[in-house]
């Protein structure tokens, strides 16, 4: 989309009518809202993926997730902060795995309901898990530095692109070291239409609280890991869309993150 048309598209945020005013409203659920039956739920969910296939790109299997350190829940929650400064560590692709499993894994079937979707680690309006999570990595065992796709249903990886494109990435944020000194840069995106087909205006709205679910998940596995994580609110959307090759309408980037090795003061 041309940047003449993005323009046209923007609201001005000297109108009366602000954007956020005008999504909040069209996203409130009414008494008289006619939503698909349950035979056309399932059948839309059936046509559409339940993660990205990315067939052809090179498979990496992912280990049985690490068991986290036996820290109480309520550590765990105490001990989370942001950290944005990162020294560099080699990473195993165990805890690689964990980090994504505990976020965003299958942890049961859909046996015994009428839902289509096996179930993750996160709540799902629906069970319609809309969420895609991309990561770049360096410094991973088992892992070429390189773009990837985490596949949830096959608790596999595939890698988009090889190579070392921290400063690609560094470029479309608005804190450019946490993606030079981090070791997982993590995307979390959104298709829209797995959601939206049943809930229209409102499955926007759980697309976005999906996001948050998964973001704190991966924000207290990677501190019962002792490692740092940072949310990521500040990236140009166009351009990160762009890097992950994704159209920034149907499918979109919502949140991002960063982690690695916690430096200590000293370093």
């Amino acid at each position: 989309m041309s940047t003449d048309t993005w323009n046209e598209l923007l609201l001005s945020s000297t109108t009366e009518d602000a954007a956020w005013e005008l999504f909040h409203e069209n996203s409130k659920l009414g008494r008289y809202f006619q939503g698909l039956s349950e035979e056309q739920v399932v059948q839309k969910t059936q046509e559409l993926h339940e993660s990205l296939p990315f067939e052809g790109f090179p498979l990496v299997e992912l280990p049985v997730p690490l068991a986290t350190p036996a820290s109480s829940l309520s550590d765990t929650i105490l001990n989370r902060v942001s950290v944005r400064n990162f020294s560099s560590r080699q990473f195993s692709l165990g805890e690689v795995a964990t980090l994504l499993h505990y976020s965003y894994g299958v942890t049961r079937n859909n046996q015994g309901t009428n839902l289509s979707r096996s179930f993750r680690a996160v709540p799902s309006g629906g069970a319609l898990y809309p969420l895609e999570i991309f990561f770049h990595c360096v410094g991973v065992d088992g892992l070429l530095p390189g773009l990837y796709h985490y596949n949830s249903a096959g608790h596999h990886v595939r890698r988009l692109r090889a190579g070392d494109e921290r400063q690609s990435i560094a470029e479309a944020i608005i804190q450019p070291d946490l993606a030079l000194e981090g070791s997982l840069m993590i995307f979390i995106t959104a298709m829209f239409e797995r959601t939206v087909f049943k809930y229209g205006d409102r499955g926007y709205r759980f697309a976005l609280l999906e996001a948050g679910h998964v973001a704190q998940n991966m924000n207290l596995v990677a501190t019962a890991l002792k490692l740092g994580c940072v949310n990521i609110g500040g990236f140009y959307d166009r351009d990160i869309d762009a890097y992950l090759d994704l159209d920034g309408i149907l499918h979109s980037t919502i949140y991002m993150m960063a982690i690695g090795e916690p430096k200590r003061p000293d370093q």
